[in-house]
């Protein structure tokens, strides 16, 4: 490899991999910026995992080396075809007829092979999503004794996926095939042809090689850019449903800096004639005129059997959905900035999350700036600092920033 072509292809690779490294930015940041039903309709975090892990590889190859191949491979053959225009016109005229069916049989093998890859994509996403559910819920899988069913589902996505590449293997095949097939017959045609126009027109031997030569080098130069498309078809199909996401604005968004605050709010709660239903099973309806009101100080309990609305009202309070009719009243939550109401609501589900890192990157995980005093202070309230300090690599003084959980 040449210093020029080194330079060449560095420079592309490092504007793929610039430009991949962006993409995955902008897809998390649009990611957290979605309300919750875009989760219970539209996507799963193995999904999402499998896009920013698998999508944006296809992507920054489609955007980097790919791309200069293509660029130098196009301009090869635009010279070639002057410099042969400058040798015989007329020859290569009838030389470049077969230049049309090059480029329509790259052009067919590359939409197929767009709309395939984009099913494989599909696929592979469906079967990660069958990983991340079963070791993320691996106790109830073990306690089920699920594991056979998990990998025989797995399988079968994995089944499905195989015959999917099959199938870009056979279009693959056919579209080179048929690149060589249309190259082949032009120097069938560029033999036949030449020697004509030696005999009737008076080309010079001289001439009609060097006609043959450039139009055969364009068209090799032209059928070296057909792997280039395959790989802009890939990534187009891995690009659609990443910006897609990069470009929805959710219902509730969680990033609007627009609507009120105040100091303080007084935290009286209440749910004047609600109606509810999930955005995944819109003719289930949850509430329906459900009123309650709690007086602020008191402490509430809501009892019920399993689907009689616990957790949506919770849900509602946290405003991680919107009623189709009533209101919602600490404030009027759609009238407040939604970062500043979640901020004045604590919430301690059932089986709370930890997050990879300190016990005070977690505690502290709700407020921005938390101080060491508000951190502790919050443990004591929790009842958590006795076993905090009784962990054996840490101190009272210490604890917070040394102990990973």
């Amino acid at each position: 490899m040449t210093c020029c072509n080194l330079r060449e292809v560095s420079c592309w690779v490092i504007t793929g991999e610039r430009q991949a490294a962006r993409i995955r930015g902008l897809y998390l940041k649009a990611i957290l910026r979605q309300d919750i039903s875009f989760f219970d309709k539209e996507t799963n975090s193995g999904e999402v995992v499998g896009r920013m892990s698998g999508d944006t590889v296809l992507i920054q190859e489609a955007m980097g080396e790919k791309l200069g191949k293509f660029i130098q491979h196009v301009s090869s053959f635009l010279g070639a075809i002057a410099l042969a225009f400058t040798k015989g016109w007329l020859l290569s005229l009838v030389l470049l007829s077969s230049v049309p069916l090059l480029v329509l049989s790259g052009s067919m093998m590359s939409l197929a092979f767009a709309k395939m890859a984009s099913r494989g994509q599909a696929t592979y996403s469906e079967a990660a999503t069958v990983v991340e559910q079963t070791i993320g819920s691996i106790r109830t899988v073990a306690s089920f004794t699920g594991e056979k069913q998990a990998i025989a589902q797995y399988n079968q996505y994995l089944t499905k996926a195989y015959r999917i590449a099959v199938q870009e293997g056979v279009v693959s095949g056919f579209g080179l095939g048929s690149l060589q097939l249309f190259s082949i017959c032009t120097y069938a045609l560029a033999i036949w042809f030449g020697g004509k126009m030696v005999l009737e027109k008076g080309y010079t031997g001289g001439q009609v090689i060097g006609v043959f030569w450039a139009i055969m080098s364009g068209c090799l130069r032209l059928g070296q850019a057909s792997p280039s498309l395959t790989a802009f078809s890939a990534g187009k199909a891995a690009a659609f449903k990443m910006f897609e996401t990069i470009k929805r604005k959710p219902d509730i968004d969680a990033y609007d800096t627009d609507g009120r605050q105040v100091d303080d709010i007084s935290g009286e709660i209440e749910l004047r004639e609600v109606c509810f239903c999930y955005p995944s099973r819109p003719d289930e309806l949850i509430f329906n005129g459900f009123s309650i009101s709690i007086s602020s100080g008191t402490t509430a309990a809501l009892v019920g059997k399993s689907g009689s609305g616990k957790s949506t009202f919770v849900s509602l309070i946290e405003r991680f959905y919107d009623p189709q009719a009533g209101e919602v009243l600490i404030v009027n939550l759609r009238e407040f900035q939604l970062k500043w109401i979640r901020q004045k609501i604590g919430l301690v589900s059932q089986e709370p999350v930890l997050f990879a890192g300190s016990i005070k990157e977690n505690i502290a995980y709700g407020k921005d700036w938390a101080t060491d005093e508000e951190i502790r202070a919050a443990s004591e309230l929790a009842n958590a600092i006795q076993f905090i300090d009784e962990f054996p690599h840490a101190s009272s003084q210490f604890i917070f920033h040394l102990f990973k959980i």
